[in-house]
């Protein structure tokens, strides 16, 4: 290895599209020699944007791995997408990092996805840096960017290098930490009030320094250097850098990166990530030391499903040392093998690597079962880590292929691209037997199908998307039903008695939680057994007294109830927040079966359901509109049409304002060209799965109409 732990630093560029993301990456690579011509996004020769989509449309869709070596160092380098339709990416490459680079345009200034990914990055605990990017852009304000970046993320912000000449003869930046002694022409800001501010950011986690400068009244830029580390991986100092990447002098990219491999963390430095060992009782939570002699662990971040080389899993290296030779497994299965080598990457190439220590982010083609989020070891008995989240894809088309006999094709091809993006997902819809894709917009569907086109030559038809609303019930109900068949030999029998109650208020989320909260002695008081579904806060409880219903026709009774939890008894949707008892019932030595119980048991689910209050339950989103502020009353006024509810409002800087408001997914399918519309294309905004919650009476009338309507029609 040329490197070690302590020499490894990991970043990704994060923030709003447009704001020079890849550029800035191209010039850190160009910058360190690692290329010998600068790439570009415009010309289609960025060793980032290198996907065929990317080049056409000038915009990264998805997160890319870089590396350059710099003064003995390592940096790894994922550059992401800034649009908010590919958040998915964007969220991949930040869980593999210990620092998040915000980029901000300085004539944009503060955008929805900067405002985002800045809180990403501090819920993980990242060190974060700021680059205000594009300085050689006309129409620059930059005292008030400056007050707009602290206002909005607080007083740690604090800049590291000031501009000269901002604009378009923008010539430089000057540090801000040691100043020149004579002051630099053209400096955008009092130098000595921006270090002062530095030194009291970096001072609050140095006492010692503190004395000192309350002391003396100044300190030395040796003495602020070696504090800043300590300083940044706490987030007591956030670094303001400046910077215009595409001119061909790449203004302020060298300060950037003597800034990465001064002041970003290492892996020893930055915030330790947790996994828990063993299961059950014995589970016990523990941090994962960056140690080369520790056990081997890695977590993956992404995948992507290449026609040359099959499979590719990159992964972070936690603790341990890993060489070609070792088959890997992932935790979840167990499963894995050993892998052709070990990859490191430079965009679309890569070259092997003959071993990888705790920092490293590599990449491993050909091993089987590896997914998002997976912890990976050379044994099971390894900690595993907590899975990512990510936002739900709300945006949902139904598919059919163009081509007849195309249909296990698409089904197999989409799945392929849904393992390579946690936001997009590929369903069949029980009731309409549909296939379904869904995703964050429009937009991110858009590009799956010209994936789909461009990797695997083929086509869909969509049709309108699919809300996904649920069905649940609102009071107790009791009901039974008899299953009677005879005709000529043995005949059907079967007879059971249901209870059902509503369970969405308990907040369960385990069988242990459903047992303490809800299926206990107490409320059942010769209750035999209780199981419980998570994925439709689902509970069955055997209440069977006495032997009226045998126990070899309980588990069929069960399984009866959970075939009607997809199919729903109001309007054809899950069903979900519901408990069923069976507490009574009747058979026959001879015509009863488990077939038989089980129709008794769907029949006198769906009655009781339809006893019980149902509701229709729609999804609800949180909803975030950055926009001029001239057009605020008009979007209020039309989000109050679509049932919205307005949170909270707020000035950005720039003559901004932003909207928070959660809205029925309903009524926002087509919001993107509707916010366009209203606001001649200057409006942004982000969308992300809320919660359930109950259709309004008018609205649930004509839904189900709807779906009797279908049902009559297919009958």
């Amino acid at each position: 290895m040329s490197h070690r732990v302590d020499d490894i630093h990991s970043v990704a560029l994060v923030g709003h599209e447009v704001t020079g993301k890849t550029s800035l990456a191209d010039a850190l690579l160009f910058k360190a020699k690692v290329v010998e011509r600068r790439g570009s996004p415009e010309d289609g020769s960025s060793v980032s944007d290198f996907d065929e989509e990317e080049k056409k449309h000038k915009y990264s869709i998805d997160s890319s791995l870089l590396h350059l070596d710099y003064q003995g160092k390592r940096v790894y380098l994922i550059d992401t997408p800034g649009k908010p339709d590919f958040v998915g990416q964007a969220l991949c490459g930040l869980n593999a990092v210990d620092t998040a680079i915000i980029v901000i345009s300085a004539t944009a200034g503060i955008q929805v996805n900067t405002r985002r990914m800045f809180n990403e990055a501090g819920k993980r605990g990242q060190a974060r840096m700021i680059v205000i990017n594009k300085l050689d852009s006309e129409n620059i304000h930059f005292d008030d960017l400056l007050k707009g970046i602290r206002d909005t993320f607080g007083q740690a912000c604090v800049l590291f290098n000031a501009p000269l000449n901002v604009g378009p003869n923008f010539s430089g930046v000057v540090s801000v930490l040691n100043p020149p002694a004579t002051p630099s022409a053209g400096c955008a800001v009092d130098l000595a009030a921006q270090r002062a501010q530095l030194i009291d950011s970096i001072v609050e986690v140095d006492e010692g320094l503190m004395e000192k400068y309350l002391g003396e009244g100044d300190l030395s830029a040796d003495e602020l250097t070696a504090a800043l580390p300590k300083a940044l991986a706490a987030g007591n100092v956030i670094p303001i850098l400046c910077t215009a990447s595409k001119r061909d002098k790449d203004l302020g990219v060298a300060e950037l990166l003597e800034a990465i491999i001064k002041f970003s963390p290492t892996p020893k430095s930055a915030v330790k990530r947790k996994g828990t060992k063993g299961a059950g009782d014995k589970a016990t939570t523990i941090e994962i030391e960056p140690n080369e002699t520790g056990e081997f662990v890695g977590q993956v971040f992404k995948t992507i499903s290449d026609k040359f080389v099959g499979t590719l899993s990159y992964f972070r290296v936690l603790s341990g040392k890993l060489t070609p030779e070792q088959p890997i497994i992932t935790l979840r299965s167990g499963r894995g093998g050993r892998s052709s080598g070990l990859l490191l990457a430079q965009g679309k190439t890569t070259k092997p690597m003959t071993e990888a220590v705790p920092g490293d982010i590599i990449a491993v083609a050909k091993v089987e079962d590896l997914h998002i989020g997976d912890t990976v070891a050379l044994n099971t008995n390894a900690p595993k880590l907590p899975a990512p989240s990510f936002p739900m894809p709300m945006f949902g088309l139904a598919v059919e292929p163009k081509a007849r006999g195309d249909e296990q094709k698409i089904s197999g091809s989409l799945n392929k691209i849904a393992d390579e993006d946690p936001t997009f997902k590929v369903t069949r819809d029980t009731q309409t037997k549909e296939l379904v894709i869904t995703g964050t917009s429009q937009i991110h569907l858009d590009i799956v199908q010209k994936r789909l086109k461009a990797r695997y030559d083929l086509e869909i038809i969509t049709h309108e998307p699919k809300i996904a609303y649920r069905e649940t019930l609102t009071s107790t109900a009791d009901a039974e039903y008899q299953h009677k068949k005879q005709s000529g030999g043995r005949g059907q029998y079967g007879k059971v008695h249901f209870r059902v109650y509503p369970l969405k208020d308990l907040h369960i989320k385990s069988e242990e939680e459903l047992l303490e909260k809800f299926a206990n002695k107490s409320r059942f008081e010769k209750m035999r057994s209780a199981h419980y579904e998570p994925h439709y806060n689902f509970a069955f409880i055997d209440h069977i007294v006495g032997g009226s219903i045998p126990n070899q026709f309980i588990p069929a009774i069960e399984k009866g109830c959970k075939e009607v939890l997809d199919q729903g008894a109001l309007a054809g949707y899950r069903m979900q927040d519901v408990a069923v008892e069976v507490h009574f019932g009747k058979y026959h030595d001879v015509d009863s079966s488990e077939a038989a119980f089980k129709t008794a048991a769907r029949m006198c689910f769906k009655k009781a359901f339809r006893e019980a209050r149902p509701v229709l339950l729609e999804p609800i989103v949180h909803l975030e509109v950055t926009l001029p502020t001239k057009y605020t009353g008009d979007i209020l006024k039309d989000l109050n049409g679509k049932r919205a509810r307005v949170e909270d409002q707020d000035s950005l800087p720039g003559d901004l304002a932003v909207i928070k408001a959660i809205a029925p997914l309903a009524e926002m399918t087509r919001y993107a060209a509707q916010l366009g519309s209203i606001t001649q294309g200057q409006g942004s905004y982000t969308m992300e799965f809320s919660h359930y919650d109950i259709v309004p009476a008018n609205v649930q009338v004509q839904i189900v109409s709807k779906a009797k309507m279908a049902v009559d029609e297919e009958e």
